[in-house]
């Protein structure tokens, strides 16, 4: 189901040296062009994985991703699971899966051992549709469907909302799709996003959702955090 010919991707470099890609099917980047590995931190982990971590102290962080795309959310999140010893459940959606090859060529790991060169790459490799273990602490489901047609009985603490943008796929950021996301969280789980558009903070309001407006990352004013 990897659609490598009709519609192609190409790598950027941005801006604090760490690599993002270019879909020609969705016309835009997969991170943002002001630093890749930056904006996931920012957005992702201090605002998602952290504030839980440091709110709740939980042991065990189950997270849903919206949007594996390059796996960067998905090694970050190993990585400061590993730095504060948490077991990690994570769980991915992908509609529109990264090649193998241009995955294996992101710079993400260049500052890293060798061991956790294998992890990311472990992360890409992991079949679709099946329960992983990435260590003894952090296991990875990587779901090929389309967020409209994923169905679970589990509940999250977090949900890492990071499809491409309202402009780009309107579906995805509807009242219903919000709704969904809001019944897929725990009790004062959250929902994290890059986005700060009015329509789709009033469509996370109606499903449900406290929503916060927080800094955002990098020409980005404001992004956005959904409580239960």
């Amino acid at each position: 189901m990897e659609e490598k010919d009709s519609h192609p991707i190409s790598f950027l470099v941005t801006d604090d040296h760490s690599h993002t890609l270019y879909s020609e099917r969705f016309k835009a980047t997969y991170h943002s062009t002001k630093g890749a590995v930056s904006e996931s931190k920012h957005v992702f982990i201090q605002n998602g994985l952290q504030y839980v971590h440091e709110q709740f102290q939980p042991k065990d962080i189950s997270v849903l991703e919206v949007g594996f795309g390059t796996g960067l959310n998905t090694f970050m999140t190993y990585l400061y699971a590993q730095e504060h010893d948490l077991k990690i459940n994570y769980q991915s959606i992908e509609a529109y899966p990264v090649p193998l090859t241009e995955a294996s060529g992101l710079n993400y790991t260049s500052q890293f051992s060798e061991q956790e060169k294998i992890v990311f790459n472990q992360m890409h490799q992991q079949e679709w549709n099946r329960v992983g273990q990435i260590s003894d602490s952090f296991s990875l489901t990587k779901h090929l469907c389309l967020l409209e047609e994923f169905n679970t009985q589990q509940q999250f603490d977090i949900i890492y909302f990071d499809a491409f943008s309202p402009s780009e796929q309107p579906e995805l950021w509807t009242e219903t799709v919000f709704k969904k996301m809001y019944d897929l969280l725990h009790p004062n789980g959250v929902l994290v996003t890059y986005c700060a558009q009015g329509q789709m903070k009033r469509n996370m309001k109606q499903a449900g959702f406290i929503v916060k407006a927080l800094p955002g990352f990098g020409s980005k004013r404001e992004m956005t955090k959904g409580e239960k």
